[in-house]
Parts: structure tokens; C-alpha cells; sequence
């Protein structure tokens, strides 16, 4: 499996920049968006990270699929506003899983030998020891490997999307670079983001 980012949504981008003149208004216009509000919106956007000038971007939502080994989402949850709408759960779905389908070809063949193995020693236990069943499951659940990949639907914003791409845009996981090129797809990210490679 290899890490996928699909089904992309952008919301509010023309009604984020017109905010981005709120400072300067003593009332709200919500006339049609102009080159004037696109060019103060790029140059707010492109401020340094923690000025505050960008903060309109946090009104640019974004709604996404990602599909993603386990030692990617232990990196991506430190950002703050990065939020599941929904996941694959391996509560539910573990046994379901074809476990060697569902990691990325670097995994380990002696790990998912070994997974595969508790999983079938698990299938083999009747339901009435649960005693023991219930440890099975556990062995399983804690034996997966870092490889194993998940998906979710995700929500986000540009303003934490321009903090991502920033911190990862040369880190060491192939996973990042294909994030950060997603990024770069997004409608005026560039320009409004001010990031380059």
C-alpha cells in the first residue's frame, strides 16, 4: 500500500480573503472578490510564521482523504489544528484487513510473517475462552507494524497547512514530500502561503 491523499475539498477561499481587510474596515464587505483583495491576501499570507498577519488562512478549510502508515500519523498529530472527521478503525477492522496489503512494501517480510501468524493462532481460538482470546487480541494490536497503513478523513486549514509544509517540506520520509506536493496543488496555496521549495 503507499500513502494516497484524495478527494480533496477547499472551502472559503474568496470569503477568507476579503476577511483578510477586516482591519482596515469599519464595516464588512462582502462585495465581489477583487485583484486588490487577492494581492493584500498574498501579502498577509506570506508574513513569517507566528506574526499573526496570516491568520485569515485559517478561514481557507480544507476537507481530505489520507491514507497513511502508522509512522506518519504519529508525526502529523502534533499539529494543532490537523483534526480526524473519521478514520479506519483497527478495533474494528484489524482481523478484517489483509495485514501484508495493508503496509507499505518496506514493511518487514519476517514482521508480517509473524502478524500473520498471531492473527491466525487468534481465528483459532474458540469463543468460549475469552480469557484468552482477549490477550490474542492484544498481542495482535500491540505486534502491528509502524507499516501499517490507515485512512481518515481529515479537516485542516491553509494556516496550518503553510506550518506543515514549512517543517516538512525536506524531511527525511518520502511520505512528506508527496504531502508537501499536495499542498502545492491547493488553489493559490503558493501565492497565498508564500512558501517555495
Amino acid at each position: 500500500m503507499d500513502f494516497n491523499i484524495g478527494q480533496t475539498n477547499v472551502y472559503g477561499l474568496e470569503f477568507a480573503l476579503k476577511a483578510s481587510g477586516n482591519p482596515m474596515r469599519t464595516a464588512f464587505d462582502r462585495s465581489e472578490l477583487t485583484e486588490k483583495d487577492l494581492l493584500r491576501g498574498t501579502k498577509l499570507g506570506q508574513c513569517h510564521p507566528g506574526e499573526g498577519h496570516d491568520n485569515f488562512l485559517k478561514g481557507i478549510v480544507v476537507e481530505f482523504d489520507v491514507t497513511a502508515p502508522l509512522y506518519w500519523w504519529k508525526q502529523a498529530q502534533r499539529y494543532h489544528f490537523f483534526e480526524y472527521v473519521s478514520s479506519q478503525s483497527t478495533m474494528h477492522c484489524l482481523l478484517k484487513f489483509d495485514i501484508e496489503k495493508q503496509c507499505v512494501k518496506d514493511t518487514n517480510k519476517e514482521v508480517l510473517a509473524l502478524v500473520n501468524k498471531i492473527k491466525d493462532e487468534y481465528n483459532q481460538i474458540s469463543d468460549e475462552n475469552k480469557d484468552e482470546k482477549k490477550a490474542k487480541r492484544r498481542e495482535l494490536v500491540a505486534s502491528t507494524p509502524c507499516g501499517f497503513c490507515l485512512g481518515a478523513t481529515m479537516v485542516t486549514n491553509y494556516q496550518q497547512l503553510k506550518t506543515m509544509y514549512l517543517q516538512r517540506r525536506y524531511h527525511k520520509l518520502s511520505e512528506w514530500h508527496i504531502f508537501c506536493d499536495w499542498c502545492e496543488s491547493l488553489p493559490h496555496f503558493l501565492e497565498l502561503t508564500g512558501v517555495s521549495r
